[in-house]
């Protein structure tokens, strides 16, 4: 169905292990792993230069049994239908793994947002937006932020779907602006959900995150909000990498100081509290705990040795190929899965979903306390699974995933 080495190929790795162990029925084998639409289209733009530019866009709604579909939209040079496809699946599992009631979606337009003007920005979003939009809705289908796109993005995208309806729909998208109806907490979310879980494993593993020592592969929103909440409960951040470069500081990187630089240069790289660190060689450091939040497909065979981390929280989607998992679970590394780490966005997404619908908005503490709740519940369900089955960690939230789609599958039946 995907190509060898295809990012969605790593995901049916992912599946079908966990899947045998269910002993799960070939025929809903089968509806699982095809996504239920896919859609691409052609998004023309007139540039700044008076030039007529045509973007491809995709939109991929993979499973929506136990809800509507949710998912980002990324703007990125490198977006293909495959990965695309394999991220829409693996929000699938994320959803059911934190028992949201959403299926999976993505969404992903081929550009270079950062050679493009504000303006170009909002008229390929509006349409994008334009030629997808008998696809979503509250009820059908609810876009979020993703790489390269933010707060403003969704704002556009929700005043054009809008007008389109004739009426101000707030829920048809979440990450949004506080103003138009966006949830407190949200920006933090992904980052808040992989300290809450990086904790969790390390008290599983018998040490504290206090005086713990961290390295984080990417620092945007997700890995730069990870590692100040961490310093906040005592560990140590000693290296840090991105896409321009790395810093490194075994006494610790002043992580408040750091992201005010990463606010002014949009890198790491340059910073003063610290030394120049390879991003090649941020894997390799000794420290307690390692967290890829940048791309796919980061730590793979070739440099899964390299790792000294013995707990790792995968902040990005697909961040470890299953190659890699396999030698890291022999060797003893605990190893949380994306759709369990990483699921602090989208669960607060589901609550700015809700709380759009009900028209009544909580404060940061009663998202941010209830975040925790889900996060540690789907935490403790995949580890007793763990446990039981006698796997590693991502096999046991695929098992709970799997299990819970395919129960309301069954339920739902087979419409023909």
């Amino acid at each position: 169905m995907a190509e060898h080495g295809s990012v969605f190929n790593a995901m049916l790795q992912e599946f079908e292990g966990a899947a045998n162990i269910l002993n799960l029925d070939k025929g809903l084998w089968k509806m699982l792993t095809h996504p239920k639409r896919q859609i691409i289209v052609s998004c023309p733009v007139q540039m700044d230069n008076g030039e007529i530019e045509v973007f491809t866009g995709y939109r991929v709604q993979y499973n929506v049994t136990l809800g509507p579909a949710k998912g980002g939209i990324r703007y990125h040079p490198g977006v293909t239908l495959d990965e695309v496809t394999a991220l829409a699946a693996w929000m699938t599992w994320k959803c059911a793994v934190a028992q949201l009631p959403f299926g999976g979606g993505k969404g992903g337009v081929i550009c270079d947002p950062t050679k493009m003007s504000r303006r170009e920005l909002e008229a390929l979003t509006r349409r994008y937006t334009a030629e997808i939009i008998d696809a979503i809705g509250p009820d059908k289908d609810v876009p979020a932020p993703d790489v390269n796109t933010n707060e403003q993005v969704m704002a556009w995208f929700s005043d054009t779907y809008s007008m389109h309806v004739g009426h101000t729909s707030t829920s048809v998208v979440t990450g949004k602006p506080i103003e138009m109806g966006g949830s407190l907490g949200r920006r933090e979310a992904t980052g808040r959900g992989v300290m809450i879980v990086a904790r969790e494993s390390a008290q599983h593993l018998g040490f504290s995150l206090k005086g713990a020592t961290v390295a984080v592969q990417g620092f945007g929103n997700v890995g730069g909000i990870a590692a100040s909440l961490l310093a906040e409960q005592g560990a140590i951040i000693v290296g840090v990498t991105d896409w321009k470069g790395g810093v490194h500081n075994p006494k610790g990187l002043d992580t408040k100081a750091l992201l005010a630089h990463v606010a002014q240069h949009k890198t790491v790289a340059g910073f003063t509290g610290g030394d120049a660190l390879d991003p090649d060689a941020l894997f390799g450091l000794p420290v307690d705990i390692l967290i890829p939040a940048a791309l796919e497909n980061q730590i793979t065979e070739a440099n899964a040795g390299q790792i000294k981390a013995r707990l790792v929280v995968e902040g990005a989607n697909g961040p470890t190929t299953p190659a890699a998992n396999r030698l890291l679970h022999e060797r003893g590394v605990f190893v949380v899965p994306d759709i369990l780490a990483n699921g602090g966005g989208v669960t607060v997404s589901y609550f700015e979903w809700v709380q759009d619908r009900h028209g009544y908005f909580w404060t940061e503490r009663e998202v941010n306390e209830r975040l925790e709740a889900k996060i540690v519940q789907a935490f403790d369900v995949v580890l007793q699974t763990a446990r039981r089955y006698k796997v590693d960690m991502r096999t046991a939230a695929y098992i709970v995933a799997i299990n819970r789609v395919a129960t309301v599958t069954k339920m739902r039946g087979m419409y023909a």
